[in-house]
Formats: C-alpha cells, sequence, structure tokens
C-alpha cells in the first residue's frame, strides 16, 4: 500500500513535511506484515516478525494483527500526549497492546508477536525520532548524510551464528535452524541481547532516540524511514551507498527502490544472508523546506 504527498503543519511556524510511501509484500505473497502510518506531524514504519514455520508463538495472533494494533495505539497515544516523547508514547502503546490480546495469548511466550520500529515526529523547530531494532533512518541534514541504526540485532546474530556454527557437523539444515530460532528468542528483550516491540513495554525505553534541528546550518532537508526489506539494497546488495538511495527516493520515488531490491533479489540470490528469499519492503520518505506564504 501507499500514500501520496500530504502536506501538515506542526504547531507553530514551522516547515512543511511532505511525505510519500510505499510498502510491498514478498513476492508470491498477499500478507505484508509491514505497516506504514501516518498520524498528523508523525510517520512511522513498522515491520512485523515472520514466524518460521512449524514454531509456536503462544499467540493466537501473528505479526500483521500486532503491526495494525501497535501503529493504531502509537497513533491514539500521540494525539493523548502530543508533547511526551516518542519513547513514552510508544511504551504506553505496547502496554495497550498486551490489553488488546484479550487475555488469550501466553505474553510471556520467548515467540510472541513482534515488530521493530521507526517513527519520525515534525515539531515547529525540531524533528524526533526513534529506531527500535533494525528499521534504519536516513538523515540528510547540516549537508551530510547519517544513518541512525539499531545495530544490537546485528551483533545478537552474529553471536547466534557462531553458536549454531557449534552444532554438530552431522546435524541437519533443520536442526541447526531450530537452534538458531530457539537461541534469538531467548536474546530478545534482553540487556545482553536485542530490544524489540513485543510484550514488554520497557523496549521502548531501550530505542536509539534523538531530535534533529529544523532551521540553522544543520538543518534537516531529507529523511528516509526504511524496514529491512527495503534497506537492503545498501545493506545487504550494495546497490547504492546512503545519499545515492536518498536521491532515488527524491527523484524516483519510494516504489522505485523496491523494484530495485526486488530486481536484486531475483538476480543475486548468491547475497542473501535472510533465511527468505524476499522479505516485506516499506520506505517514507520526508522532505521539509520553509513554508514562505505567510498562511
Amino acid at each position: 500500500m501507499s500514500f501520496g504527498v500530504e502536506p501538515v503543519r506542526a504547531v507553530g511556524r514551522a516547515p512543511l513535511m511532505r511525505v510519500r510511501s510505499a510498502s510491498a509484500p514478498a513476492p508470491g505473497r498477499d500478507l505484508n506484515e509491514d505497516l506504514v502510518f501516518r498520524f498528523g506531524p508523525l510517520v512511522g514504519v513498522l515491520d512485523g516478525a515472520t514466524v518460521p514455520e512449524g514454531f509456536d508463538t503462544g499467540c493466537v495472533h501473528g505479526p500483521e494483527w500486532y503491526v495494525r494494533h501497535l501503529a493504531a495505539r502509537i497513533g491514539l497515544a500521540e494525539a493523548a500526549r502530543p508533547a511526551a516523547t516518542l519513547m513514552s508514547n510508544l511504551a504506553a502503546a505496547i502496554l495497550a497492546v498486551r490489553a488488546d490480546h484479550g487475555g488469550q495469548c501466553d505474553l510471556d511466550h520467548p515467540g510472541t508477536p513482534s515488530s521493530t520500529v521507526a517513527l519520525l515526529r515534525e515539531g515547529a523547530e525540531q524533528v524526533d525520532y526513534l529506531v527500535l531494532c533494525d528499521s534504519p533512518l536516513v538523515l540528510d541534514a547540516g549537508g551530510r548524510v547519517t544513518v541512525v541504526a539499531d545495530d544490537r540485532l546485528d551483533a545478537a546474530m552474529a553471536d547466534l551464528r557462531r553458536t549454531v556454527a557449534a552444532v554438530p557437523a552431522g546435524a541437519d539444515r533443520a536442526t541447526r535452524f531450530r537452534q538458531a530460532v530457539g537461541v534469538q528468542r531467548e536474546r530478545m528483550n534482553r540487556t545482553h541481547g536485542y530490544w524489540v516491540a513485543a510484550a514488554d513495554p520497557d523496549a521502548a525505553y531501550h530505542a536509539v532516540a534523538g531530535t534533529v534541528p529544523l532551521r540553522g546550518p544543520g538543518a534537516l532537508r531529507r529523511a528516509a524511514l526504511l524496514t529491512d526489506g527495503a534497506s537492503s539494497a545498501v545493506e545487504q546488495f550494495a546497490l547504492l551507498d546512503w545519499p545515492a538511495l536518498l536521491d532515488l527516493l527524491s527523484t524516483e520515488g519510494p516504489d522505485a527502490l523496491i523494484t530495485l531490491v526486488r530486481d536484486a533479489e531475483r538476480d543475486h540470490a548468491d547475497r542473501l544472508r535472510r533465511h527468505k528469499r524476499s522479505d516485506d519492503a516499506s520506505v517514507v520518505l520526508c522532505e521539509f523546506g520553509v513554508d514562505d506564504s505567510g498562511a
């Protein structure tokens, strides 16, 4: 799904945020476990964690249900407390989704539905951002492109690969994979593991968060929020660097990036690092410019 440009004014005399987005399920699938959303000055992307076939979650709901409820609860939290920090509102949203489960699920189960989170909120003088798990945020501010990333999942996965490598050589691929998933689940929302939105609201306070000015020499010009299915154009396939990714989004739009990734997944299967051949992919591009209309 996608939505077009929809300018919105933050409270006060603020630059104008223009937003374009695209989100698509993996080829051959109707179900999209990513979600792009916008609530006034807040935009975000969520990437629900796919449950490997044959694994229990302790829950009657799936990743698609979780990301839709989490997005709705983030919107309600923002509406109720627009001045609160993104961390605080995300924590409130995670707590509210716990109640949405309706007592039907084991929310302490290590496989409980979860999602990455990337948020950006425009204010009068600055933009607030939050990144939790592996959905990066790319910023073009002050003439420099930087990436806000939460690399704890990558670190946990590297450790996981070392653990799996220690499994006896005679073990089949399925056994190794089950061990890998088990170890990954054990490290979710743990101090020496990685953090993701799931059933524990405390995870929100472990997010990477900050602000970027909207005025002055360090002013934000462009920002892109990406799920890993889209950021793989840089991180996995090395088709672009981050500045070139922003340029592609600006000139050709978010759909062009997803098309680029789909072509790479088909033509460069040897570079795949995931257990699946393709992934849901979502992109939000935010562009900022001073409104001189005086309105």
